[in-house]
């Protein structure tokens, strides 16, 4: 089975649970997609899969290598490509097994709680270091530079700039990663996957869902056996000296 896919952000929304609190979440279309490329270990060294985002791609937007690369198996043409890991290979034979030209789809994460998705922000251009750094700039009175980093000289020594250093520039339009969203709900029908919090990047932009790498531990009730209520046990504690 391939450990991902490649979808597309459709939008933000809210869902109300049974408890009746909003629950902000993302809608992504995961997929359809088909695998255009099988890797093995005794000829790659390792296992994977590469599949390609199926949608509406004339052929001639594509490269004289990319069309090459498709035509070896007659897939349809495809612009967007990853490769993914393969967690667990069907049960059923090696002809059952993970190969060129099968499907992938949003059910794959059936039985899954968590995904990791991947995907670039969104471009703020030229930023200072209050938006880009998150600092809090000076007094707004009494001739002060607000919103302003200030010097950054170091001296006679080292007499330069030290790489890393927090200043304003280009912000934006980089690779993020958000793990262990939820999973409130897949559409199969139409290949939707609803996950709870927000996703890197603009509407329609392209991102990659996989499973979660190192879900997180469910936390028990506050009403729990274990959970010790700190205001009841101060005036036990109270009683008992009295």
């Amino acid at each position: 089975m391939v450990n991902g896919i490649i979808g597309k952000k459709i939008g933000m929304t809210q869902l109300f649970d049974n408890k009746g609190d909003v629950r902000p979440v993302t809608v992504l279309q995961a997929g359809p997609c088909v695998i255009t490329q099988r890797k093995a270990a005794n000829k790659d060294g390792y296992d994977a899969a590469q599949i390609g985002l199926v949608e509406f791609v004339k052929e001639t937007r594509l490269s004289k290598a990319e069309r090459g690369h498709l035509g070896k198996s007659n897939l349809p043409p495809v612009r967007t490509l990853k490769e993914f890991s393969i967690i667990v290979e069907r049960e059923d034979g090696p002809e059952g097994a993970a190969k060129v030209g099968d499907k992938v789809l949003v059910e794959i994460f059936d039985g899954d709680r968590f995904v990791d998705v991947t995907g670039v922000s969104k471009g703020r251009g030229f930023a200072g270091v209050v938006k880009r750094h998150k600092f809090a700039g000076g007094a707004k009175s009494h001739g002060s530079m607000f919103q302003i980093s200030g010097s950054i000289g170091s001296s006679a020594f080292p007499s330069r700039v030290f790489k890393g250093m927090r200043m304003a520039g280009h912000m934006g339009t980089d690779q993020v990663t958000v793990r262990n969203l939820r999973i409130l709900g897949i559409d199969k029908e139409e290949n939707l996957l609803i996950v709870e919090g927000a996703v890197p990047g603009h509407k329609d932009a392209t991102v990659y869902i996989t499973k979660s790498k190192r879900p997180p531990r469910e936390r028990r009730g506050f009403a729990g056996s274990t959970t010790v209520d700190p205001l009841k046990a101060s005036k036990r504690a109270v009683a008992k000296k009295k």
